[in-house]
């Protein structure tokens, strides 16, 4: 299974849903990405895929200055899971991959 691509995520959070791309790159079996939402582009760490378990971990400022980390299983086209920062209550976390010629759109 190959997870690179772009991806449409909606994080549903308790300040509201929020928009994201996650942009994932697989270089000789090593994965690496950045997420681009809420006006800032951000390095992902610790990318991991375990069958059809996508992990990864992202420092964000906007809305808030927060370490989260994502635990979503990927099937086919679509990823769900969760979202969570330190002790706060997990988010839901739902995306989709997007078409090659729909993944050069606009950033959120």
């Amino acid at each position: 299974m190959t997870v690179a691509g772009t991806w449409d995520l909606t994080v549903s959070t308790p300040i509201g849903a929020l928009q994201a791309v996650l942009e994932l790159r697989d270089a000789e079996g090593e994965l690496s990405g950045v997420a681009h939402g809420a006006g800032e582009e951000v390095p992902l760490t610790d990318v991991v895929l375990d069958g059809d378990r996508l992990s990864w971990r992202q420092a964000v400022t906007r809305p808030l200055r927060l370490n989260l980390a994502f635990a979503v299983t990927v099937e086919g086209e679509t990823l769900a899971g969760t979202s969570r920062a330190g002790r706060l209550p997990a988010s839901k976390v739902t995306g989709s991959r997007r078409t090659a010629a729909a993944a050069n759109g606009a950033r959120p």
